[in-house]
């Protein structure tokens, strides 16, 4: 794929390597989430960040605020699927779109991943036990998220100008959720390793552990210690697992 996509953030070229890593980061977040992963990563994994319109170098770009949206982009983003072994990992709304782009591409009868890490996120087949937020007042909006994931810093919140540009994405991305309906297949026809944080009050390790249901060809759960944003405050600690089971090649 050619690297000036806009959906495309090499965090670390490999010549010739041995596995692409796609990463697609949380509601309101984007490809430089992931910046200096690629020290904790195993140097023959190349490092893809997904930037999403609207996120980011991105911010001007109209957000999409549907999964189906999302997923029919990035696949065209993906024509030709990669031949070579490739993997994804989606953190919260990124496990979300991870998960429905696998489908889309196994539909089409394209490379699937060699493997998916889905992060803090129920599993997809679970209803909702939180209630809609995308179509708040924009004041009640900030509030919500905030109590829900402390997604806003009080800085960013106090400046109306930056809340301005970043308040079309973050609704955008809540939208995703909020309006996801799952429809029933097969299971993914490569492992699931899900990773969730010990505190995280937003998914249950119960919620985690209905991924399984999803993985036709092996099932591993890893906690970690901090809440919903583990793999911050927890990165060490996660990206040592994550380049050993990328090493491995299965649960």
């Amino acid at each position: 794929m050619p690297a000036e996509n806009p959906w495309i953030r090499k965090l670390r070229a490999v010549p010739d390597a041995s596995l692409t890593l796609f990463c697609i980061a949380h509601a309101g977040g984007g490809a430089w989430s992931f910046r200096g992963w690629d020290e904790g990563l195993p140097p023959q994994v190349e490092l893809i960040g997904i930037q999403l319109p609207g996120r980011e170098d991105r911010l001007i770009e109209p957000p999409l605020s549907n999964v189906e949206d999302i997923v029919a982009q990035l696949v065209q983003v993906l024509q030709p699927a990669p031949t070579a072994p490739y993997a994804f990992f989606g953190h919260s709304m990124g496990a979300l779109i991870a998960f429905e782009l696998m489908r889309e591409l196994r539909r089409r009868g394209e490379p699937g991943p060699r493997m998916l890490f889905a992060s803090a996120f129920r599993a997809p087949q679970l209803p909702r036990r939180h209630p809609d937020l995308h179509e708040l007042s924009d004041a009640e909006f900030v509030t919500s998220v905030n109590a829900r994931y402390a997604a806003v810093p009080d800085a960013v919140a106090a400046n109306a100008e930056l809340m301005e540009l970043i308040l079309p994405g973050l609704r955008a991305d809540i939208s995703v959720c909020d309006t996801y309906s799952y429809a029933s297949d097969a299971p993914l026809d490569c492992p699931i390793v899900v990773f969730g944080g010990e505190k995280d009050d937003q998914v249950s390790r119960e919620e985690l552990g209905e991924w399984e249901h999803q993985a036709a060809a092996g099932f591993e759960l890893v906690m970690f210690p901090g809440g919903h944003f583990y793999h911050q405050t927890a990165r060490d600690e996660m990206l040592a697992v994550l380049a050993d089971r990328l090493t491995r090649g299965n649960p």
